[in-house]
């Protein structure tokens, strides 16, 4: 069974590896802007059609990094006074510290306990939303190295707003929406609730907490994040209850690194056929001299 369970992830994986990298070249690559992200483009204030230097790309990693930061600190230190807190108590200074700086740079260490510590709205509005954006981040910056390695006549390397913004709208939401849905067909728990009381078959009592956990567990596995609603993660049963759920939410967390490298192929292959043609590549000095 255990061979089985393997070989079909593999055969999954290798299957998907060269159609989600074929999409995550031409998500980022396309000229093209939609209604919602040239929105997002006004609301940042930034120009779309405009590609930076590596300074100014990494200048922009760092600036939302420190914003997201700050405002998931913020959030988790404000969260009895929000909606669907639950009758939590804000988290302790240097925990929603630790868990800010963890889940911005997607180093994502849990040094709480989900489920008694974190109201829903954190959860949801704070952890998933740096569940989206510092996996994005992530991946912009591998799009950015590796456009620097396959541009040899120009010092500019995309937009980090773009492709933070296209990666987040094109890849991650669509991808995870319907791996939620799937996880919730699976079992997967979903809801609103503060929790259930029951008593259990030894005449005991004990408090079983619901809450949004498949949207949250689908692009925790599907960016690689490590941070559960749960303080077991994907142990608990509300997180992951059988072994089909089991097999695709390592699916998921695969799903990403092994197809991001088939999408490089995309900016070789549009460097070879038009690296003197291009407009937006003018001589300079490469950014690795830099």
């Amino acid at each position: 069974m255990g061979a089985v369970f393997v070989v079909s992830l593999v055969a999954a994986l290798a299957v998907a590896y060269r159609f989600v990298g074929d999409y995550l070249y031409r998500a980022v690559a396309g000229t093209r802007h939609s209604a919602v992200e040239r929105g997002v483009y006004r609301l940042v204030g930034v120009n779309p059609n405009g590609e930076q230097t590596w300074g100014v790309y990494a200048r922009g990693v760092l600036a939302f990094s420190a914003v997201s930061i700050l405002f998931l600190y913020a959030f988790e230190r404000l969260q009895d006074k929000l909606w669907l807190s639950l009758g939590l108590d804000p988290v302790t200074t240097h925990v929603a510290w630790n868990t800010a700086v963890s889940f911005v740079t997607n180093t994502n260490w849990q040094a709480y306990s989900g489920e008694s510590t974190m109201g829903h709205l954190v959860q949801m509005a704070g952890l998933a939303v740096q569940n989206f954006v510092s996996a994005a981040v992530g991946i912009a910056v591998a799009v950015a190295l590796v456009r620097g390695f396959s541009r040899s006549r120009t010092d500019q390397l995309g937009n980090f707003w773009v492709d933070l913004t296209r990666v987040t709208l094109r890849v991650l939401l669509p991808f995870a929406a319907v791996g939620a849905v799937v996880l919730m067909v699976g079992g997967v728990v979903q809801n609103l609730s503060g929790g259930t009381d029951v008593t259990t078959l030894a005449g005991g009592h004990q408090h079983i907490t619901g809450g949004p956990v498949a949207s949250q567990e689908a692009i925790k596995e599907l960016g690689t994040n490590g941070g559960g609603f749960y303080n077991v993660n994907s142990a608990h049963p509300f997180e992951n209850p059988t072994a089909w759920t089991n097999w695709f939410e390592i699916f998921l967390l695969l799903l990403i690194p092994v197809s991001l490298p088939g999408s490089s192929g995309g900016w070789s292959a549009r460097t070879a056929r038009g690296t003197r043609s291009s407009r937006s590549w003018r001589p300079s000095r490469s950014p690795a001299s830099r």
